[in-house]
């Protein structure tokens, strides 16, 4: 990753601890690459920022709303006069709001799929022209094991944006591979995130550690993953070594989809 160019969304985290995206994006600087590090909270993103520069990293630290256009052409603009190339979307915005069909409002329907699905299809948009005219660029999409299985408790907007994310996956690997451009999908199953923690309280009820305590029972190996598993199959898949690797969905998730019950 020496010297690549990444732009993570939302690399922030919700609250206290490793999330996702400043796992990923601490851990692409770590490797030698260059960030831009977004978030809806320009607070957050400044906490990764200041992560990475304490470790002897580069990053800008923006502001924007992954769903909305025109937040995303400006930070992919300012990436392009700040770092002067993209070598890497890692796209990884997402919230989690509960519910099934029946309790889940519109509001909220159209909130998650704006920010978890939309995203997707605004950022790619916006960076693809990049890529194409440099024949090059990685695309690395995080999923989750919501998308093609029931994990427990009604996710159904989530899981619809989650399973939209492993299609447009696969749509782009095809069509921009003759291109030098790869796209593939990271799933992750249980992961001891700060996203999850305030949602998924009000399906299992209890306290934090007791809602824990019942996710890891749930998982074959006896334990739910965490912000740097996912980083780590991100980074493989955003790296040189992965480069006859497009197109696919890789499952990370304590073996949680392949047992039967």
């Amino acid at each position: 990753m020496k010297d690549k160019v990444v732009i993570v969304s939302g690399a922030g985290s919700s609250g206290p601890g490793w999330s996702n995206g400043n796992a990923a994006a601490t851990l692409y600087a770590r490797e030698g690459a260059k960030v831009l590090a977004l978030d809806s909270r320009l607070d957050a993103a400044e906490e990764t920022r200041a992560i990475i520069e304490s470790e002897g990293g580069s990053c800008l630290a923006l502001r924007a709303d992954a769903s909305v256009s025109a937040d995303l052409k400006q930070a992919v603009d300012a990436c392009m006069a700040h770092f002067g190339r993209i070598d890497v979307l890692h796209n990884n915005v997402g919230i989690v709001e509960v519910g099934g069909p029946v309790e889940t409002s519109e509001e909220s329907w159209d909130h998650v799929i704006a920010v978890n699905q939309t995203s997707v299809f605004l950022a790619c948009k916006h960076v693809l022209p990049h890529m194409i005219e440099r024949q090059s660029g990685a695309i690395v999409n995080i999923g989750s094991v919501a998308a093609v299985r029931w994990i427990g408790f009604p996710y159904i907007a989530y899981s619809a944006a989650k399973a939209a994310i492993v299609a447009m996956t696969s749509n782009i690997a095809v069509q921009y591979a003759a291109q030098g451009i790869r796209a593939n999908c990271v799933m992750p199953g249980f992961m001891n995130t700060p996203l999850i923690r305030a949602p998924l309280l009000k399906t299992y009820g209890g306290d934090i550690d007791s809602m824990l305590e019942q996710r890891d029972k749930q998982v074959p190996t006896g334990k739910m993953g965490d912000a740097w598993d996912t980083a780590y199959a991100a980074l493989y898949l955003a790296s040189d070594e992965a480069r006859y690797v497009t197109g696919i969905q890789l499952t990370v998730d304590g073996g949680l989809t392949a047992r039967c019950a």
